[in-house]
């Protein structure tokens, strides 16, 4: 499928006769990209599923608005991270237990999906990404798995490139520690 510009896609969207066309393009264009972010972020594939349909009804809503400071996927991006954060912080109060708790759950949920079909390598990887804080682990999976530049993550969190090379840098330290002990 050949991708259509992001200045065709708005113009298209900005004419009534043709929204919805212009929004299925965007939906076919970069969900696929966008689902696997989020399958990270979460592991389960009903609850990224359900992060995309909640991410593509956010910007449907607010696609009028888009003031083209960065590509539209980009802005998706940011608006599917700030889904998988809110979606994780709730998941935490919801239960009421501890972080320790939910990875342990996240993890087991990984060893049983039929979905993940990674070799024992890939297994350790993701159980290792679980002891991760949420931001450390989105720091590395938007660098590590997405090859994001520090400045397009800057862009999408918020973030200084500084604090950013940080987080990194502890999270692949973190990583390397879990991965020794096993």
């Amino acid at each position: 499928m050949e991708e259509i510009s992001d200045r065709e896609i708005l113009d298209r969207f900005a004419n009534v006769k043709t929204r919805n066309d212009a929004f299925n393009v965007l939906v076919r264009q970069y969900q696929q990209r966008l689902y696997w972010h989020i399958r990270k972020m979460v592991l389960d594939h009903d609850d990224a599923d359900d992060i995309l349909q909640n991410t593509f009804i956010k910007a449907f809503k607010a696609l009028d608005n888009f003031r083209e400071d960065s590509k539209i996927y980009t802005w998706l991006y940011k608006i599917a991270t700030n889904e998988c954060i809110t979606f994780l912080n709730n998941k935490k109060k919801r239960f009421f237990v501890p972080m320790v708790d939910v990875e342990y759950q996240l993890s087991q949920n990984l060893e049983t999906d039929a979905y993940f079909s990674g070799d024992r390598i890939q297994m350790k990887l993701q159980q290792a990404l679980l002891t991760l804080p949420d931001k450390q682990r989105l720091v590395f999976n938007m660098k590590y798995f997405d090859d994001l530049k520090y400045e397009e993550i800057s862009e999408i969190l918020g973030t200084s490139v500084g604090a950013l090379k940080a987080s990194y840098h502890h999270a692949v330290k973190k990583i390397e520690e879990f991965i020794k002990q096993i």
